[in-house]
C-alpha cells in the first residue's frame, strides 16, 4: 500500500528538538511546510543534557563509506553560511590517525585499516585538501615545535583541512532561531509518553506526562537517546549508551598555542581531543561502544544524566579518567598534568550497524524515525533533515531507503568504535577529588 505523501497545510509533530528533530523541521520549511510543531521533554531548548548541545563535535569527511564523505562535504559549504550559523563552524583541520592498533587496543588489525585507509582513499578522491603523514615525525611536523606535543612514534596518518570542528550549542541554537522564524512551534516540558493511534494502526498524535495531547497526520519520533526507553518496541534497533568526556580549563595564556591545533581523532584508540576553544577548555573523549544503563523493569538502557541525577549525572568511570589522561599525554604531555574541570557522560543512540535510522514504521502511514546517530550526527545538522523531508516526501532514493530503513537487516558491524558495551559502574564513578592534577608519582 502505497503511503500518501503529507501536504504542505498537514500537521506535522515533531518529537525532539535536537539535531535530527529541528533539521528536519528546517528541510520542511524550506519546502513550504506551514503548521510544523516540534515537541521537547526539556523545559528551555536545547536541552542541557542533549548530545547535540555540546561545547564542540567533529566535522570530517573522513568516512571509508563514500555516501558520508560526499554527505559531510555538502555539510561543510553550509556551514560556511555565517548568515545562518555565525562562526559556529571552525576550520580548524583534522588529523586521523591511520596506524594499525597494538594488541591491546581491542581493535583487530583489519578493522582499523579498513576504516582509515578507507576514509583517507574517499578523502583523497572527492578533492579534500589533504595531506599524508607516513610518519610519526611527519605526524609531528603539524604541530608548532615550539609547542609540547607527542613524539607519534611508530603513527602515520593524514591532515584533512576540509573540515574541523563546530560550536554545537551555537550550531543548534542558530538552527532553533531559524525554525521559529519561518513559523514552526516549539513547545517544551512535554515528555511524549504514548503515540495515539487510529484503531490501533496509524499514529493520529500523541500523549504527554501532563495529560496534553497534540493532534497530527504526522508524527516524527526524532528523540535521540530517549528513543528506546520511550519507544520500548524499537529495542533492538537503536541503543542509548553513555560515552565519557573530559574538559581541561586554561587560562587565555595558557591556551593561545592550542586554539589552531586540527582536531585530532585516532580511531585505533578512539581517542579526539579538540583545539582550545573561545573560553580556553580543551576537550577530549574516547570513540567508542559506551556504556548502558540497564532499567531494572524494562531492560532498556535509559540515560542516565545531570537531570536524572543531579549530583552525579556528569561523572564518568574512574577508569576512563584515567585512560582519557594517558591519551592526551601521548598528544599534548603538558595538558596532561593539568586538572579536569569537569567530566560528562554524553548520550548517544546507536544501531547496531552505526547507519541512522531514518525510516517509515511498516503499516503506520502517520509515523517517521529519525533517529540513532551512532556519535556521528551532528556534523550533518544542516543537511541531515534533507533526508528526513526526501523520505517524507516520497523523494528519498531506494538505496537509501533502504540503507536507513528501521528493519534493515544488520550485516555490518560499525567498524569506527571498540570494546564491548558494558553497564555504568555506579560505584566506580569519579569524584572532584579524582579530576585534580596528577602528583609527580602517578
Amino acid at each position: 500500500m502505497t503511503t500518501p505523501t503529507p501536504t504542505s497545510t498537514d500537521r506535522v509533530l515533531i518529537l525532539g528538538c535536537g539535531c535530527f528533530g529541528v533539521s528536519t523541521a528546517y528541510h520542511l520549511l524550506t519546502r513550504g511546510y506551514t503548521n510544523i510543531t516540534i515537541l521537547d521533554r526539556s523545559p528551555v531548548v536545547p536541552a542541557p543534557d542533549a548530545a547535540s548541545n555540546d561545547i564542540n563535535r567533529i566535522v570530517r569527511s573522513g568516512y571509508p563509506d563514500k555516501f558520508y564523505s560526499e554527505l559531510c562535504r555538502d555539510a561543510i559549504s553550509l556551514w560556511k553560511d555565517e548568515e545562518l550559523y555565525g562562526d559556529a563552524y571552525q576550520e580548524s583541520g583534522c588529523i586521523i590517525v591511520l596506524n594499525s592498533p597494538d594488541s591491546s587496543s581491542g581493535i583487530p588489525t583489519e578493522v582499523a585499516e579498513s576504516y582509515g585507509h578507507g576514509s583517507y582513499a574517499n578523502d583523497l578522491a572527492l578533492g579534500a585538501r589533504v595531506s599524508l603523514l607516513e610518519t610519526g615525525a611527519a605526524l609531528r611536523s603539524v604541530f608548532p615545535p615550539s609547542l609540547q606535543a607527542g613524539t607519534f612514534q611508530g603513527k602515520s596518518g593524514y591532515l584533512n583541512r576540509d573540515g574541523g570542528w563546530a560550536d554545537a550549542g551555537k550550531g543548534l541554537k542558530k538552527l532553533i532561531d531559524r525554525v521559529l522564524q519561518l513559523g514552526a512551534k516549539i513547545e517544551t516540558g512535554k515528555d511524549v509518553k504514548e503515540l495515539i493511534r487510529e484503531e490501533g494502526c496509524q499514529t493520529k498524535g500523541v500523549k504527554c506526562a501532563d495529560g496534553s495531547t497534540y493532534e497530527a497526520d504526522l508524527v516524527v519520533v526524532a528523540t535521540g537517546s530517549w528513543t528506546p526507553s520511550a519507544f520500548s518496541d524499537l529495542n533492538g534497533s537503536c541503543l542509548a549508551t553513555g560515552q565519557c568526556v573530559a574538559m581541561i580549563q586554561l587560562t587565555p595564556e595558557e591556551a593561545a598555542p592550542y586554539k589552531e591545533m586540527p582536531v585530532f581523532l585516532d580511531f585505533n584508540t578512539g581517542f579526539y581531543v579538540f583545539p582550545a576553544n573561545a573560553q580556553n577548555i580543551v576537550k577530549m573523549a574516547i570513540h567508542c561502544v559506551g556504556y548502558t544503563v540497564t532499567d531494572t523493569d524494562t531492560k532498556i538502557s535509559t540515560p542516565r544524566t545531570v537531570t536524572s541525577n543531579p549530583t552525579d549525572g556528569l561523572a564518568i568511570p574512574k577508569p576512563d579518567l584515567a585512560q582519557l589522561r594517558d591519551q592526551l599525554r601521548q598528544v599534548y604531555p603538558e595538558l596532561a598534568k593539568k586538572p579536569f574541570a569537569s567530566t560528562r557522560l554524553c548520550w548517544y543512540n546507536d544501531s547496531p550497524d552505526g547507519d541512522w535510522v531514518i525510516s517509515r514504521v511498516s503499516g503506520d502511514a502517520g509515523l517517521v524515525l529519525a533517529t540513532a546517530g551512532s556519535g556521528h550526527a551532528y556534523k550533518f545538522l544542516p543537511i541531515i533533515g534533507r533526508i528526513a523531508a526526501d523520505l517524507i516526501q516520497d523523494k528519498l532514493p531506494q538505496d537509501l531507503v533502504a540503507k536507513f530503513a528501521v528493519n534493515r537487516p544488520h550485516s555490518k558491524a560499525d567498524l569506527s568504535r571498540k570494546g564491548l558495551t558494558q553497564e555504568l559502574p555506579i560505584d566506580q564513578l569519579c569524584t572532584k577529588e579524582d579530576l585534580k592534577a596528577p602528583t609527580s608519582s602517578s
